[in-house]
């Protein structure tokens, strides 16, 4: 019998065994081989995972084979458009796509509010897991997500694909090794933040989808009677994320803060400080003068991205123990809305998604500059996750990396939400929790519907 027979067998008796599914890996027997493909099932099939789904195509070690949502209609679109001729198997359930499909790992590209649930069953049934970002949608949901990752030996990716973009980088270990000095201050984005769902008249639920979809849609959330602005609108509302679209704070926040902790060598920790400056106020993302930005602007691409998106800002700082002030005060019309710009003792670096500038100039100009890349930009982060599940060692974006990231966003959101302006909050990054600010330490978790809590 074939170790690939074996594992599925052992897959089979012990979903029989037990109410959840347990893969043959999560009882010790060997994952994929480094000659073996990496079996991959995708999990929430909306627009990033359609595009994410072209680029698994071009890492030969990964073999897609299956794809999953809840609603109906989105699978066959999907199987007819992003896997036409690729023979990829449907399911609105992803227990029968585990159980069915012998899976070495998961994509999990689902709605934010309910990714964790989704991400752990998954590393529960001993898939290893590529992660969307934001990974989580409270901070003490992600520390659940971490500590369960932990526990099952799972090699996870969250989806910060910066992280495995040779430029950022080697740009990155020039900030961390030194190369401008001591990093007296890192300029961010302010960035907007979701809004509360104003309330609707409800709207007929389409059909097609599985029994109960939307009660598996809603997930940890309050349940709500269908709309399609919740549906299809949901990465703008407090309740299903921490402001996913396009210059928000879950949407690009959580790239442009997992550089900075890149760049600071904070992987694993975070601020000590957080300090709202004014009260959060519905604002257009940047002024949009009519210039010609400057060749040390690595933004320029994705100004005309951010105009006209509107909603909750407000400018802040943080602080890092060793007093590396963090200050999220810039627009979208100006600078790395995908990154940071350090300044240093002896300079500054400019880092967004693989273009860097600095001052001065010469600090960029080292024979190892790997210069940008010639492959699409999930490519070498879909790489870097496959190689580690043969190998089991951490990848790129570990989802204790994703923990910390997020957690910034989430300590933008609990802020603004808190509105103390200039008040010092005082955040122990190895608790997680404010230690002076009751308020705030409320809002790290949510309460979740039941049938919705996360495995133990």
């Amino acid at each position: 019998m074939t170790k690939r027979l074996s594992r599925r067998d052992v897959l089979k008796t012990a979903a029989v065994a037990a109410p959840m599914i347990v893969s043959a890996k999560a009882l010790g027997l060997d994952g994929p081989s480094a000659n073996e493909k990496v079996i991959v099932g995708l999990i929430g099939l909306g627009g990033r995972c359609r595009g994410l789904s072209q680029h698994c195509l071009l890492v030969p070690e990964m073999r897609v084979v299956a794809a999953c949502d809840i609603f109906r209609p989105r699978v066959d679109t999907f199987l007819q458009t992003a896997g036409k001729d690729q023979n990829w198997k449907g399911y609105t359930d992803f227990h029968e796509m585990m159980e069915k499909e012998n899976l070495d790992a998961v994509m999990v590209e689902t709605t934010t509010h309910a990714r964790a649930w989704v991400a752990c069953q998954a590393m529960a049934a001993g898939m290893d897991a590529y992660i969307e970002k934001p990974m989580c949608l409270t901070i003490g949901e992600g520390r659940e997500m971490v500590n369960l990752a932990r526990k099952f030996k799972r090699v996870t990716q969250v989806g910060t694909q910066q992280r495995s973009i040779p430029l950022n980088n080697w740009a990155s270990d020039l900030v961390k090794n030194g190369a401008i000095g001591k990093i007296k201050t890192v300029l961010a984005p302010n960035f907007v933040g979701p809004v509360k769902w104003p309330g609707a008249e409800p709207q007929e639920t389409p059909g097609g989808g599985s029994d109960g979809w939307w009660d598996l849609w809603t997930n940890q959330a309050e349940m709500r009677p269908y709309h399609a602005n919740l549906q299809y609108g949901w990465a703008s509302w407090w309740a299903y994320d921490g402001g996913g679209r396009c210059f928000g704070v879950t949407g690009w926040g959580t790239h442009s803060y997992d550089q900075i902790q890149r760049g600071l060598g904070t992987d694993e920790t975070g601020p000590i400080e957080v300090l709202l400056e004014e009260a959060a106020t519905d604002q257009d993302c940047g002024k949009f003068d009519p210039r010609k930005p400057t060749d040390d602007e690595t933004g320029a691409r994705y100004y005309n991205m951010t105009k006209n998106v509107i909603g909750p800002r407000a400018k802040m700082r943080m602080k890092y123990a060793n007093g590396t002030e963090l200050r999220l005060h810039l627009d979208g019309d100006w600078g790395p809305g995908l990154g940071c710009v350090f300044v240093g003792e002896n300079g500054k670096i400019e880092i967004n998604r693989d273009k860097i500038s600095g001052n001065p100039k010469d600090l960029l100009q080292g024979d190892d500059n790997p210069g940008a890349l010639k492959v699409p930009e999930n490519v070498p982060h879909l790489e870097n996750w496959v190689q580690c599940i043969k190998s089991r060692e951490r990848a790129n974006a570990d989802i204790e990396y994703g923990q910390r990231s997020s957690s910034l966003c989430y300590l933008v959101n609990i802020a603004r939400e808190v509105g103390q302006v200039g008040k010092t909050l005082k955040w122990d990054p190895e608790a997680e929790r404010f230690t002076n600010c009751d308020e705030g330490n409320k809002l790290l978790n949510r309460p979740r519907r039941e049938g919705y809590e996360l495995p133990a």
